[in-house]
């Protein structure tokens, strides 16, 4: 099984071959637009498909061969913070205020949660903290076998401030307590912060190289799983971000 994640920096109608050469079981798309209000070529290509976005033109997309099922979860939920003194709006949240997250059942197998980290008009939880408000609700639905989290989350360590408890790595910390990893950082044996291997080239510009892209998954699939990154020399040409690409060897 090949799942691969990659934001394609928008108009995949136009990147179809060179999507179609890294031979994917399943594709989590970032920045690509609703097949159904596209080109039909587009359309008929993405067949199986689920799709979120609040444009027509950029949203969230999962993608998968025919041979594969794919059964959206209609998760939803409210969390509040207990014991404040407060009455404000902003110390509970719901799912459907969050951007941009779609699980999915794969194969009534696996449970994916395909990520597109935004800013969601928030002042303070942008991005990462999107993702953080996210796992408060949904832990519980996270905390299982055979889970994996992939995605763009425009997030590093490298951005932490020590006063917000849901920086990068507090949440990464988070979901190692329910058993869920980085497959890059497991498998490089390298810490957060300190990536070797970067996903994003800011402007496409060599010299501006992040690690904001990331595979988690369960600790069960640890030892049979495989990830690669796309070479910046084959895909800086149609995107700023690399795919990522996970293999599982079994399962």
């Amino acid at each position: 099984m090949k799942i691969v994640t990659w934001n394609c920096n928008g108009a995949l109608r136009n990147k179809l071959k060179e999507i179609e050469s890294l031979k994917a079981d399943v594709l989590i798309i970032q920045e690509c637009e609703d097949p159904a209000r596209s080109s039909l070529e587009y359309k008929e290509w993405a067949g199986n498909y689920l799709w979120l976005g609040k444009d027509k033109n950029k949203g969230i997309g999962v993608f998968t061969k025919s041979e594969n099922t794919l059964e959206k979860l209609n998760w939803s939920g409210v969390f509040g913070l207990d014991r404040l003194c407060s009455l404000s709006k902003s110390t509970s949240w719901r799912t459907a205020d969050l951007e941009f997250f779609l699980p999915f059942r794969l194969n009534n197998s696996y449970t994916v949660l395909a990520c597109w980290t935004k800013g969601a008009d928030s002042q303070v939880f942008g991005y990462m903290g999107q993702f953080w408000k996210y796992l408060q609700i949904h832990r519980v639905d996270l905390h299982n076998p055979h889970t994996i989290i992939a995605g763009d989350f425009n997030s590093n360590t490298i951005w932490d401030k020590e006063d917000r408890w849901w920086n990068h790595s507090d949440t990464v910390n988070e979901l190692s307590a329910i058993n869920i990893e980085s497959l890059y950082h497991h498998q490089m044996n390298e810490k957060q912060g300190q990536e070797t291997q970067p996903t994003f080239f800011l402007q496409r510009n060599i010299s501006k190289p992040y690690h904001i892209d990331y595979i988690f998954v369960s600790s069960d699939l640890l030892s049979v799983s495989h990830l690669d990154i796309g070479n910046e020399n084959e895909w800086l040409s149609v995107s700023d971000h690399m795919p990522l690409s996970l293999i599982i060897k079994r399962h």
